[in-house]
């Protein structure tokens, strides 16, 4: 019996070898250059198929060469696995590549990872742009992704930062107002600062819902908001009564950040107690009536025991002072404050704003009806819980920057516990002093838009506090208008978001409509 033994079809030795360079293996060049010019081969020779022939060894290396000039890496200096199976196929073209390579970069070869330009959101939320990148619709709603399973945000805070004329507003107006409405239990809150043709900017979408904005003036055109009005009672977040607290805050409004010290505080506690005792089951006193009662001390009171006559003289003191504050707020600011609250202040069923454009930008009392409305507005989503709320807050300095942030920041777990999402506007950084209650309400936002900023301090600013790749602060500095970068959650990357609109949208959005001009029909 014989035995046959079968050679293994593979061995360890390739198939085909490129010849050695005997004088010099270590100089592969020399050895082209002293090889023999090889036949042209059959594939270069036929018309037409000729295009599809490998590049020459002469065009090799004039791109090897010129790679080494400038400094590049050049494909062709690296050898790779061996491609050419069959010596013939070889020879005729079939194996090598149609032209020189090109070099690249791993940065610029990512755009080939499809993984990296799928969409980066999902479709949950509202339509918020176009993705620059993969050009794929960007979805987006903070509430959405605070219910969603897992949590993608533990905060529902927004914040839109940028420059003026960058497409803040018309953004906020379709992605946290137009959009969202339209869902169910859903509705939108505007604190609306842009002055436009002698109203808010907001004032057309307010009325295209079937509402009337409530607005604000120093004359007999403004609604009355009572600093006493049962809807602004309740407790904040740090456990203190909502409306006592905002009566603390008035002071520090009026003389320019000068808060009431503890003998101030005390008579206006005691003042304030003893008017809610004096009207109850009555009418709903007003700040005219805690103004009567300041600087008049029951000598009687409890909490004043063991309190000697030139303590009790010093509260006396103190309670006159704030009655002077008081005074000097119905005085300048009575059309607005003096009095019971305006039927007119009150939830439209979608879009409600409170049109604060007639108001100075200058002293206390654009913070004040800002802090004073917000306080409002707690009181009376208690009443209708279920409907989730998102309130924009245009020209938000005016309550992050100064006492009312303390506020502000006291009631942000009750607003996420009534469904509120606030969405703060502002200009830049130095809107906000650093350090303060307000920047740190900034800081907790999850959801942030970054226009352009053109300031290189600003852009820094914004790369750092919310977590960017440093290396988009350059490009922070040239956003085109309505393009941003979004940063959701921690650990998400920023993306950078074309806004698109629809026809209906622009007509509805545009802030500019008194520097458009507009052809008059002959």
């Amino acid at each position: 019996m014989s035995i046959t033994t079968n050679k293994p079809r593979h061995t360890n030795k390739p198939r085909h070898q490129e010849p050695a360079d005997t004088e010099n293996p270590a100089n592969p060049v020399k050895a082209l250059e002293n090889a023999e010019a090889p036949k042209p081969r059959l594939l270069t020779r036929i018309p037409f198929l000729n295009m599809f022939a490998a590049p020459e060894a002469t065009q090799v290396q004039e791109s090897i060469d010129a790679g080494t000039l400038f400094g590049e890496w050049v494909p062709f200096e690296s050898k790779g696995s061996i491609l050419r199976a069959k010596k013939s196929a070889a020879a005729k073209g079939f194996y090598a590549p149609c032209a020189p390579g090109a070099p690249s970069t791993t940065r610029q070869a990512e755009i080939l990872n499809t993984a990296k330009i799928a969409a980066p959101t999902g479709v949950d939320g509202v339509s918020a742009g176009r993705d620059v990148l993969s050009q794929t619709a960007v979805s987006k709603d903070a509430v959405t992704d605070y219910n969603a399973t897992p949590r993608r945000v533990t905060s529902t805070n927004c914040l839109l930062l940028g420059d003026v004329g960058t497409g803040k507003s018309s953004y906020g107006k379709c992605v946290y107002v137009l959009r969202p409405v339209i869902l169910r239990q859903r509705r939108a809150v505007v604190f609306d600062k842009k002055n436009e043709d002698g109203e808010g900017e907001y004032a057309q979408i307010v009325r295209f819902f079937g509402g009337t904005p409530i607005r604000y003036a120093l004359d007999n055109s403004s609604v009355r908001l009572n600093l006493l009005d049962p809807e602004i009672s309740g407790t904040n977040d740090d456990g203190l009564n909502n409306q006592l607290a905002f009566l603390n805050t008035v002071p520090a409004l009026m003389r320019e950040g000068q808060g009431a010290d503890e003998w101030e505080r005390k008579a206006l506690r005691l003042a304030y107690r003893n008017v809610l005792a004096s009207f109850e089951g009555n009418r709903t006193p007003t700040t005219a009536d805690l103004h009567d009662r300041l600087g008049i001390i029951d000598r009687s009171e409890e909490s004043l025991h063991g309190f000697n006559a030139a303590s009790l003289e010093r509260l006396e003191a103190s309670g006159a002072a704030m009655r002077l504050i008081f005074n000097e707020l119905l005085e300048h600011f009575g059309a607005i404050f003096d009095g019971e609250t305006s039927k007119g202040v009150a939830l439209n069923g979608k879009v409600t704003s409170f049109d604060i454009s007639q108001l100075p930008d200058t002293g206390p009392v654009i913070p004040m009806v800002m802090g004073l409305s917000n306080l409002w507005l707690l009181g009376r989503v208690r009443k209708d819980r279920g409907i989730r709320t998102n309130v924009i807050i245009e020209e938000a300095g005016h309550i992050l920057g100064g006492p009312l942030a303390v506020q502000q920041r006291s009631n942000i777990k009750l607003s996420r516990g009534l469904g509120i999402s606030n969405i703060y506007c502002l200009h830049k950084e130095t809107d906000v002093p650093a350090g303060s209650p307000g920047m740190a309400v900034i800081e907790e936002a999850q959801t942030v838009h970054v226009f352009r900023q053109t300031r290189p301090q600003s852009a820094q600013w914004c790369a750092s506090t919310f977590g960017l790749n440093p290396e988009s602060v350059p490009e922070i500095m040239s956003l085109p208008n309505g393009h941003h970068f979004l940063k959701s959650a921690a650990d998400d990357p920023e993306i950078e978001i074309e806004h698109v609109r629809s026809d209906w949208e622009i007509q509805m959005t545009n802030t500019d409509g008194a520097l458009v001009e507009t052809p008059v029909e002959a």
